[in-house]
């Protein structure tokens, strides 16, 4: 059977290989993750000047630095002199300046090049010319979004329409103060999954009434299979008997106070393409990071984010933190069962999508459309 022999209430998937084939994985790393806004580190992990994180977008290491005048800047982790990595860590803390441990060439939190053995007896050399390579930086939600693009896109068509065409308008998701909101958990997954596993998985409530009991049971409607993104500015309702959005249905901490009485209640699920989601409850925020690091391996980070005096008083969190972190278990656990068919002979054609699966099929269009699926027809 072909897929133009499908009946009308299915629709194709993309072909195994796309999950598995390293080629494909090298162009949606050039031309999804370094071209478009990428969610690299929340805003408050770096408060202090000379803190700083290194963050994989792409093929790149990027070096996220707050500067004495309290901004926040990005530069390429290379240094301009012989190409070493300038830091090798994930996260810490300079005084002012980040030294390569090379030839010690030297940058000042700005990026720009102030020192190096024997600059001094290179008159000829313009310190301005050498500095490190920067990335453009937006801050939005609380979280530093960083482009590597000579030319980015425009974030307001891209990253916010994402969450204005899943919610109705962009407006909807200010009442929620994010960047406010204080971390109260982090955890971080290690998936052995393909990034579009991951997003299609989240995408989908297909498959919520077989391996998700305990959100089922906060959200009743989604056992009937229809996610909350097949909706603009659908939220799924809590149970009549449901007090909170906690993993046993008890009540939560204090509610968002710029939540509306249309939002109260409800839970709200956002893909911002091309590797966040973003999940709204009336008392907490849970925004996840995805960084894709080969073609069946994806690092993720999810942050639990509540008003700052929540936080602050000790409050037992555990109950709602709970709640996502076995969906979120749940939904890995099915990513990596796919994972494993994407290379087999019975999936060379892909699958297919039953109707409330049927957005799924956007996406896939969004990422042919994205690395050019003629080329790598041509390629194969």
């Amino acid at each position: 059977m072909t897929t133009t022999d499908l009946p009308q209430s299915l629709m194709e998937t993309l072909p195994g290989h796309y999950y598995t084939d390293q080629t494909i994985f090298s162009l949606e790393q050039t031309r999804i993750f370094e071209r478009g806004w990428f969610c690299a580190v929340r805003s408050g992990d770096l408060q202090a000047a000379g803190a700083f994180q290194t963050v994989q977008v792409g093929r790149e290491s990027v070096l996220i630095a707050r500067g004495r005048d309290g901004k926040l800047n990005a530069y390429l982790n290379v240094c301009r002199h012989r190409g070493a990595r300038l830091c090798t860590e994930e996260t810490g803390s300079v005084k002012r300046s980040f030294q390569c441990p090379y030839h010690a060439w030297t940058y000042g939190l700005d990026g720009k090049l102030i020192a190096a053995p024997n600059l001094t007896g290179m008159p000829d050399v313009d310190r301005s010319e050498y500095g490190l390579h920067r990335v453009r930086l937006r801050e939005w939600l609380g979280y530093a979004w960083v482009c590597l693009a000579a030319e980015p896109p425009s974030f307001e068509e891209t990253v916010i329409a994402d969450v204005a065409d899943r919610l109705g308008g962009a407006d909807e998701i200010a009442g929620y103060q994010i960047d406010q909101l204080a971390l109260g958990k982090r955890i971080e997954y290690d998936v052995k999954a393909n990034w579009k596993q991951i997003i299609e998985n989240f995408m989908e409530c297909y498959h919520c009434a077989t391996i998700h009991p305990e959100l089922t049971e906060v959200l009743p409607e989604f056992a009937d299979g229809f996610a909350a993104q097949y909706y603009v500015g659908h939220g799924a309702q809590f149970g009549e008997e449901v007090e909170g959005f906690t993993v046993d249905g008890s009540a939560g901490v204090d509610r968002l106070p710029g939540v509306g009485e249309h939002q109260d209640r409800r839970y709200y699920a956002i893909t911002v393409r091309p590797q966040v989601f973003i999940n709204l409850v009336p008392d907490h925020v849970i925004v996840h990071r995805m960084f894709p690091l080969a073609p069946d391996r994806t690092l993720i980070h999810c942050d639990w984010l509540y008003l700052p005096e929540v936080v602050e008083s000790g409050r037992d969190l555990s109950r709602s933190v709970e709640l996502f972190h076995r969906v979120n278990q749940q939904d890995f656990d099915a990513c990596e069962r796919c994972q494993l068919a994407m290379d087999s002979r019975a999936y060379a054609r892909g699958g297919v999508l039953v109707p409330s699966e049927h957005h799924i099929g956007e996406f896939h269009d969004w990422v042919r459309n994205q690395i050019d699926a003629d080329e790598v027809t041509t390629a194969r």
